[in-house]
């Protein structure tokens, strides 16, 4: 098993990149192009866990990207608003469990299963690739798919191949068996976790976009 790499409280760059597969390998001319720093919850090496606080900034890499702007759908935004996100993900899986909060209370308002690619860890964080699709679970125990009628545009503006759109769409459908069948694939304990109060507004590193797209192991 390896070994574990960030202690709680580590403050990692999660960069989103465009050419990765479902099974983590990055295609020739993989880019980065966006980038934001994340708190380290918990992370054994199989399982990491982090936290994009209130506040925490984003940065984007200039160029024409393969979408229907040509630039990334956040790229006016240039900090993340609102309650936090913790994201729990396993090595090797093509999807993470994001957590999301709503209201003066902070209460919990859903599980969103965000399709991506395995994370593979950098010397200063990890880095994805975002497959469009997302499963949305509510506490009363409904949920519902997002974005899944956005997919054949993706593959059409280059920015998914034919085949990840295919093996997201059945893990999607494994997911929404699994849910029907009342044993979700995740722990729904952190959906009590809290923040320290000052894991919030991190700065991003200057040079975050310029290491390699991976130093996993």
């Amino acid at each position: 098993m390896p070994l574990p790499h960030w202690r709680p409280g580590d403050v990692v760059v999660r960069r989103e990149v465009i050419g990765l597969d479902v099974d983590g390998t990055a295609a020739p001319g993989a880019r980065v192009w966006f980038g934001y720093p994340v708190h380290v919850v918990h992370d054994t090496g199989d399982e990491l866990v982090s936290y994009t606080g209130p506040g925490a900034e984003f940065g984007f890499v200039e160029g024409r990207w393969p979408t229907a702007t040509g630039a990334h759908p956040w790229s006016r935004r240039v900090r993340w608003e609102g309650h936090g996100c913790l994201m729990v993900q396993r090595r090797g899986e093509p999807f993470a469990v994001w957590h999301y909060w709503h209201g003066p209370k902070r209460e919990f308002l859903c599980w969103y299963v965000n399709f991506q690619a395995p994370f593979r860890r950098t010397a200063w964080g990890y880095d994805t690739q975002d497959f469009e699709l997302d499963l949305l679970v509510f506490p009363d125990g409904t949920w519902r798919f997002k974005d899944r009628e956005l997919l054949p545009a993706r593959i059409a503006e280059g920015y998914l191949s034919a085949s990840v759109a295919d093996a997201v769409s059945a893990l999607g459908d494994e997911l929404g068996r699994e849910l029907r069948a009342g044993t979700p694939r995740w722990d729904e304990g952190w959906a009590a976790w809290t923040p320290p109060p000052a894991w919030r507004d991190a700065p991003l590193r200057a040079d975050w976009a310029t290491l390699p797209t991976s130093c996993d192991d």
